[in-house]
């Protein structure tokens, strides 16, 4: 979640893990650890009951227990340090572990909220390794405390430690990343037909000269860049390179320029198709509730979350916090929302809309079976499936009848209190709590029901009833409670997400309520609204604390009547405008403008590249396709980091996430998170111990490190995963705006005659035609004529064996049915796999 620490940032204000610092350091100024080398026995170090200190061949030897959940579950440490503000200093320790294993060193506050001014995660060894590293004390203070944190693992190990020392008079460690050879491209590569551009640092001013090379390393194209100057955003002199005109699929080309060689890249159609669905099956594995089957993600395997099975304590019946209501609900299910094991309306209801706008945009790209999850072969798309994992948690956070504020929606639930990394979902012993329902989370679950109740109708007439019927009634709550903000304070075990403006998610869920049941007062609300015709398409574009865009972006594209939707779609084209100028004018080629980078800076990156795709899909334009592909060049490495933030994708990738239990970093046992999972990326305000240390003064793209405990920098979480899976379904899309125009004309209510003529716009003969189109909800057709006409769920497929010269046209009919509300005309028609224009 983006803001999932928001209340620690005021305890977390000292600095983290630092690199290796020279030997020498540790001899200046005096030593502060009584007793480190243990030539005295143990005292004055201390131990949790839960183990015995020891002295073995002169170090300090522990059996440390399994069975523990949290690293502060054994603890050995030493009190009363001093700390004088701004001294930089040198800690330093020898420690073995065996078998291997990770701990947690910390210089921090003895008492709550122990504020840490060290945290490191050092790799133990068998063999032993002697850990260095350094900080600056933010604060002075006589008492501070050195804990070794060792718990949190099932099995039990032995801890053997020497030599500790803290000394003053260090000097600071300057952080460099390895950013690699000075030519950026995107390292999983490029369309055949799409821009192909890449970025070389240099502080050469003239032109450089430029070589494209295949696999065997013979040239294949050459060129000039083009001097672009200063980077405000890296802070970096650098020249870009256009290789465009080159198209000839391959693997392994690479880019030479200044002397230097960029990685690796191929060129490639199917470059995305891996991408959209890994991005998808990230959300599997996010799930709580249910056993994660190993034979469906292998290596990912792992026991239901969050059921009441000890030491975990369930969402099966959680109550809320003291003085908030007097009731419990079952909660159980829905996405963990990032990386520790809150669940979040607000987050939800954005990352559940965008999975299901990705499904509206092509229904009959989305098939059964298609990401290998427990429901594949109901016959309904696995993407749907899995969007209604969340959508049965979100309708279940609704205040039930006869309670007070009855049909808003509670803002989240999580634990009492912060856990510790790693911690498995099923050993998490926290208890839950719901938190106060708010206007914000109450509109989301408007929004987002009032549009399952449409996607789902097809193959589930009941659950697309149920969402309808809490939608309304999610409206008519916040309606009547129009100002119950989440408080900004409660950020103790998991993320505050405050929004202190929700006119912006009326205007999102009274246009999906008008889009779905055509009814005049929703229109009519839709219509009064500032957003409705107000300059929404923000630099930083558009995440869960801003939806107004989801809005504009659903009347733009999904069939419907609002009376001025010919100038919403026109204003979608000017957002997208806006976003290629800025594109335009970054030397790196991002589509993001703002002088220093958000929380989530990639998530905002991927959704200004969504209002690019739908201004493509609206136009038919080249321009706006060619941007989306462009801007996916500095996800994947075209970037001053020179890395991908996707994981599993490109040479180097982002793979250390913040997450309890895809903590590799912390726990050999673990995995990393799976492919297809998105960094949050650069975030100037670096508010966490580890960035704080590292990336003081860093300029926007370089306010990044991949590392687990860079919870500001490097979270993943199920709302940046969205666009990511939207953009790349965008990207994977081969139909082209081909030369065919459809008109569609229908007469009736709920039984209805259609009259369906489609001409052949464009230079070639047909032999033969298909032309498919989907409807927006439960309609179906039952008999036709000029054409053999067949359904699936909502997808309609007619064909025909008769030839279709250039110019020419055809009709046919066909005669459906339509459940009780609007009944629009469908827009968005292929014609041989070719969307027409």
């Amino acid at each position: 979640m983006t803001r999932r620490l928001a209340a620690a940032l005021a305890l977390l204000t000292a600095f983290a893990l630092a690199p290796a610092v020279p030997a020498h350091a540790a001899d200046e100024g005096p030593e502060q650890i009584v007793n480190g080398t243990f030539d005295a026995g143990t005292a004055p170090w201390w131990g949790t009951g839960n183990v015995t200190l020891g002295v073995e061949d002169g170090r300090l030897c522990v059996d440390v227990p399994g069975g523990t959940a949290n690293p502060w579950d054994v603890i050995i440490g030493q009190d009363n340090l001093p700390l004088v503000e701004g001294e930089t200093y040198a800690f330093s320790f020898y420690a073995s572990a065996t078998p291997a294993k990770v701990g947690r060193a910390l210089v921090q506050l003895p008492v709550d909220p122990w504020t840490q001014y060290l945290s490191a995660a050092p790799e133990m060894s068998v063999s032993g390794n002697v850990y260095r590293y350094t900080f600056t004390a933010p604060v002075s203070l006589p008492n501070a405390q050195v804990a070794f944190q060792m718990g949190g693992s099932a099995e039990p190990w032995r801890l053997c430690m020497d030599d500790v020392s803290l000394r003053g008079g260090a000097e600071p460690e300057e952080y460099e990343p390895d950013t690699g050879p000075r030519v950026r491209v995107n390292m999983v590569g490029y369309l055949p037909d799409g821009p192909k551009n890449a970025t070389v640092v240099t502080e050469a001013e003239a032109p450089l000269a430029w070589e494209l090379k295949n696999a065997s390393g013979r040239t294949v194209a050459r060129g000039k860049s083009t001097p672009r100057g200063l980077d405000e955003s890296s802070g970096q002199r650098v020249q870009s390179i256009d290789f465009s005109s080159y198209r000839k699929p391959g693997t392994g080309y690479t880019l030479t320029a200044d002397g230097e060689t960029s990685r690796p890249f191929d060129i490639s159609a199917n470059l995305y198709d891996e991408m959209r669905v890994d991005a998808l099956k990230f959300y599997y594995t996010q799930r709580s509730g249910i056993e994660i089957r190993d034979d469906l993600r292998p290596g990912y395997g792992r026991p239901a979350g969050h059921v009441g099975v000890s030491p975990n304590q369930g969402d099966i019946s959680v109550p809320c916090q003291p003085g908030v209501c007097d009731y419990s609900l079952d909660v159980s299910g829905g996405w963990y929302d990032a990386g520790d094991h809150g669940k979040y309306v607000v987050n939800g209801g954005i990352s559940v809309h965008q999975l299901m706008s990705l499904y509206e945009r092509d229904k009959a790209a989305h098939k059964d079976g298609q990401l290998r999850i427990p429901e594949s072969g109901n016959g309904v798309p696995d993407v749907l499936d899995e969007a209604r994992w969340e959508q049965e948690f979100l309708l279940s956070m609704q205040v039930p009848e006869g309670e007070a504020l009855a049909g808003m929606a509670h803002h989240k639930i999580h634990d009492r209190a912060w856990t510790g990394l790693p911690l498995m979902p099923h050993l998490d012993p926290q208890p839950r709590e719901l938190h106060p329902p708010s206007t914000a989370a109450t509109l989301n679950l408007a929004a987002t029901a009032a549009q399952a109740a449409r996607v789902f109708a097809p193959y589930d007439a009941a659950f697309a009833a149920r969402n309808l019927a809490a939608a309304r009634e999610a409206w008519a709550a916040a309606v009547a409670n129009p100002d119950r903000l989440a408080d900004p304070n409660d950020g103790v075990g998991g993320g505050a997400y405050p929004d202190t403006d929700v006119s912006d998610e009326f205007y999102w869920a009274a246009a999906e309520l008008y889009i779905t049941t055509g009814e005049k007062a929703f229109a009519d609300f839709v219509l009064a609204s500032p957003h409705h015709t107000g300059d929404i398409w923000r630099e930083r574009g558009f995440d869960w604390g801003n939806t107004a865009q989801l809005g504009r972006l659903e009347l733009a594209t999904v069939p419907n009547a609002i009376r001025d939707r010919d100038r919403v779609r026109r204003s979608v084209l000017e957002g997208a405008d806006k976003y290629l100028a800025t594109q335009r004018e970054h030397p790196y080629g991002v589509p993001y403008g703002p002088p220093d980078y958000d929380w989530g800076s990639n998530n905002l990156v991927l959704n200004n590249m969504v209002v690019m795709a739908v201004a493509h899909d609206l136009s038919g334009k080249e321009k706006y396709r060619a941007g989306v592909r462009e801007g996916m060049d500095y996800i994947l490495g075209r970037n001053a980091l020179n890395q991908s933030y996707v994981t599993g994708y490109g040479e180097v990738a982002s793979q250390n996430q913040h997450s309890r239990w895809y903590a590799r970093q912390l726990d050999a046992s673990l995995p990393n998170p799976p492919r297809g999972t998105l960094s949050g990326g650069p975030n100037s305000a670096i508010q966490d111990p580890v960035a704080q240390r590292l990336l003081q003064g860093c300029a926007p793209q370089f306010c990044y490190v991949d590392h687990i405990e860079s919870w500001s920098t490097n979270e993943l979480t199920i709302n940046w995963n969205a666009p990511l899976a939207w953009v790349s379904a965008f990207l994977a899309d081969r139909a082209e705006h081909s030369g065919c125009d459809v008109r569609y004309r229908s007469h009736g209510g709920r039984n209805f005659t259609a009259e369906v003529t489609v001409r052949n716009a464009g230079g070639k003969h047909l032999d033969g035609w298909t032309l498919r189109w989907a409807f927006t909800g439960a309609q179906r057709v039952r008999d036709s004529w000029g054409a053999a006409v067949s359904q699936e769920g909502p997808v309609v497929t007619a064909k025909s064996n008769r030839k279709l010269r250039p110019g020419g046209s055809v009709t046919f009919g066909f005669a459906g049915s339509a459940p009780a509300g609007p009944n629009p005309a469908p827009e968005v028609f292929h014609l041989n796999g070719d969307r027409c224009r």
